[in-house]
């Protein structure tokens, strides 16, 4: 039962971390442009074809 008292608060603060970066992301406007990516791929100058 001891190692609970370790296993606990390192969980929280790993949560608590990734909330942290998860805010950050939202903050940095990192999810602004959800569709250009899938207007990107669409484009006709975009070439997946192998490089002969």
């Amino acid at each position: 039962m001891q190692i609970l008292s370790w296993l606990i608060p390192i969980s929280l603060g790993l949560g608590g971390l990734g909330l942290l970066a998860f805010v950050w992301t939202l903050k940095t406007r990192q999810y602004d442009d959800p569709e250009g990516d899938a207007r990107r791929i669409l484009n006709p100058d975009w070439d997946d074809r192998p490089k002969p």
